[in-house]
């Protein structure tokens, strides 16, 4: 197998799958990613029929009509379209003049159902040059409707929400419609024997497959996330205002017991102790995740050397340990919360103050006992 092949393949694959992931998950659901689910299983199915074109190994049976069914080139930028005009809440979204969108489509499978099940070689000769006429005329229409309608798209773009879903919007259409308009041009260049059709296939395959490994990572994984993050922010910024205030106690170990005497101002009435402790409960500064002791000495007006033994001589935990159990604290409020319930469970590690994946599941883990996911399963 060509390292060509294999790519495509894992394409196919990781496009079938992302798509069902997106509309069986609670985390993805909803009415614009429904859309962009089809798409891009609708170009898993394009990537696979291109595939048996290039190897000129096309079944001779029904599944090509099957494959035709979802991998027409005029549905994947309908489908573009409508996960679009849903993202941006565009009122032409719930339009009853959106099944024309689709007539191209429907047309051309008509068609190919049509070849599949009658024998035109054999027809009289009128109605052969009648279904010549009409494959021409859809194949026409497609070519003509594919940019016609992502620039249609397009228009819809200017009403997204925010910088950060026009930012992602736009760099979807724009790989979809590079790669529509090179198949496009691709087929009138190859009419009339300007370029290599093979070659040129090729290089659009590559270009659809790399799509969907972009949509699975930058569209779906890093957007959510983004998203995700950011409207826990503003739920976390109601605890602060007071609206919503969970309850969080960091379950603090005992002091721990030294055969050495200790300060007597190493104590829970340590005054720099009981601001400390007022920052991370009330101004909820563990939240940043650049949290470090230095920053906390300045906040305090002490050295970071002088942090580090009042915290450790009075909970036993490091600087670190410390500000963790807080974060954590802050993620089981959040989980046992029905408002975010909806959310993953990196974005709110994330926005706990965790700097990463790998900090946040170490920490919950050895604090909690369980992983972060298990732990929502046993408090859902």
């Amino acid at each position: 197998m060509s390292l060509l092949s294999a790519l495509f393949g894992i394409a196919i694959f990781q496009g079938l799958v992302l798509g069902v992931i997106i509309l069986r998950s609670p985390i993805f659901r909803s009415d614009a990613n429904k859309y962009l689910a089809y798409a891009v299983m609708g170009l898993s199915f394009a990537l696979l029929s291109l595939a048996y074109e290039l190897t000129e190994d096309y079944p001779e049976d029904f599944l090509p009509f099957i494959i035709d069914i979802f991998s027409s080139g005029a549905l994947f930028p309908v489908l573009v379209l409508l996960f679009i005009v849903n993202q941006v809440d565009h009122p032409i979204r719930r339009s009853g003049k959106r099944w024309w969108w689709f007539l191209p489509h429907f047309s051309s499978v008509a068609l190919s159902g049509l070849n599949a099940i009658v024998d035109f070689a054999s027809a009289p000769l009128i109605v052969k040059v009648l279904f010549d006429a009409a494959e021409v005329s859809v194949f026409l229409l497609i070519l003509v409707f594919i940019p016609g309608i992502l620039l249609y798209g397009y228009s819809f773009l200017k009403y997204a929400d925010s910088s950060r879903e026009k930012r992602w919007l736009t760099q979807l259409w724009f790989w979809v419609f590079a790669i529509m308009a090179s198949w496009v041009s691709s087929i009138v260049f190859a009419m009339f024997s300007y370029i290599n059709m093979a070659w040129m296939l090729r290089t659009i395959a590559l270009g659809a497959s790399f799509l969907i490994h972009w949509i699975t990572y930058a569209g779906i994984f890093k957007f959510k996330l983004s998203k995700d993050q950011e409207e826990i922010r503003a739920l976390i910024s109601k605890w602060k205002s007071g609206s919503l205030q969970p309850a969080l106690s960091t379950s603090s170990p005992p002091p721990r017991q030294s055969e050495e005497k200790q300060e007597p101002s190493f104590t829970e009435e340590n005054d720099y102790f009981k601001r400390l402790e007022t920052l991370c409960a009330n101004e909820r500064i563990y939240l940043d995740p650049s949290l470090d002791r230095a920053k906390v000495a300045e906040m305090l007006g002490i050295s970071p050397g002088y942090v580090s033994q009042l915290v450790n001589s009075i909970t036993g935990d490091n600087f670190s340990t410390y500000i963790n159990r807080y974060r954590v604290e802050a993620v089981k409020a959040m989980i046992a919360s029905a408002e975010f319930d909806n959310y993953s469970l990196l974005a709110i590690g994330l926005e706990s103050g965790f700097s990463s994946k790998t900090t946040f599941h170490t920490a919950f883990k050895k604090m909690t006992g369980m992983t972060p996911n298990g732990y929502r399963k046993a408090h859902s």
